[in-house]
């Protein structure tokens, strides 16, 4: 399973022309799922998104996470994020998880993700075409990978 957080100032999605979820101070979370990944990969990730310390504190340094910042989350289903480029020019999604596999899990984490930062987690909608609109605070762009977890 992996990810990308972005610190975030503002972020929304929208399908066919209708807002469906918008956040303001927060992280819009990129999740990309295996058909290996499991209910441990989950867990672990919730837990070190949940603790994560990249908002700053009084001295500007990062040292607050999601939850001392009282931070909004969206989690948008990436299948891309595990496109495979080493071979011609166009990307192979083998290793990206099929919908009867990924559909679970993706709710898996986003429940899981609710309950680890305490508040409801909004989402695009698996599978749709989303128009995906953000202000990255910083920038500030964070990937993990729950297979590089040493």
């Amino acid at each position: 399973m992996r990810v990308v957080i972005q610190r975030v100032k503002e972020a929304s999605v929208t399908i066919n022309g209708q807002i469906k979820s918008s956040i303001k101070k927060g992280y819009m979370i990129l999740l990309g799922i295996e058909a290996e990944d499991n209910q441990a990969d989950i867990d672990w990730l919730c837990k070190k998104i949940s603790q994560l310390r990249i908002f700053s504190d009084e001295h500007h340094k990062m040292n607050l996470s999601i939850n001392d910042v009282n931070g909004e989350i969206i989690v948008v289903s990436q299948f891309t994020l595990h496109a495979s480029t080493k071979k011609g020019n166009r990307p192979s999604y083998i290793k990206a998880a099929r919908p009867e596999i990924a559909i679970p899990l993706y709710e898996n984490f986003v429940a899981c993700l609710g309950s680890a930062c305490d508040q409801e987690i909004q989402t695009g909608t698996f599978g749709a075409m989303m128009d995906v609109a953000l202000i990255n605070d910083g920038p500030v762009t964070i990937l993990i990978d729950s297979k590089n977890k040493e």
